[in-house]
């Protein structure tokens, strides 16, 4: 079976800010028409609403984090980049107090980031930190 989780407050977060981001370049491409002397033409009105999609996507990317798992590894992808580790190479499933995020100890001494799996969640992240140890201590009981 297979456990996914995603981060809760932060895609929430992202969405309003993303939408508030793009509609506020897209007002203002609209009202764009003449400033002073200078003229705007409809080029630079599509460029400004252009500007605010790109903004939007960025801010979005930022709720993008996820994590997959299941007997067999766990699959983790942040806001770039992301690993597929099996759990032979997992030292330690991590969430310190005073951490924003889990992270997994690795059997080389190096850290992989989850975030996934953020401190801000609370109940949510502390179902997927228990689900996440429990694959990786093999007792993939999963609710």
């Amino acid at each position: 079976m297979k456990f996914i989780h995603k981060p809760k407050r932060v895609r929430i977060v992202c969405g309003i800010a993303a939408a508030a981001i793009f509609g506020l370049f897209t007002v203002i491409g609209t009202a764009l028409t003449t400033v002073g002397e200078g003229v705007f033409k409809p080029g630079d009105q599509y460029a400004m609403v252009g500007l605010g999609a790109m903004f939007a996507i960025g801010i979005l990317m930022i709720g993008r984090p996820r994590v997959e798992a299941d007997e067999a590894g766990v699959k983790v992808r942040n806001i770039v980049g992301g690993y597929e580790l099996p759990w032979s190479v997992v030292r330690k499933v991590s969430f310190d107090r005073g951490r924003p995020w889990l992270s997994l100890e690795l059997e080389n001494d190096d850290t992989v980031s989850v975030l996934a799996v953020q401190a801000v969640d609370k109940e949510h992240a502390l179902r997927a930190v228990q689900t996440l140890r429990e694959l990786h201590s093999g007792n993939s009981v999963l609710t």
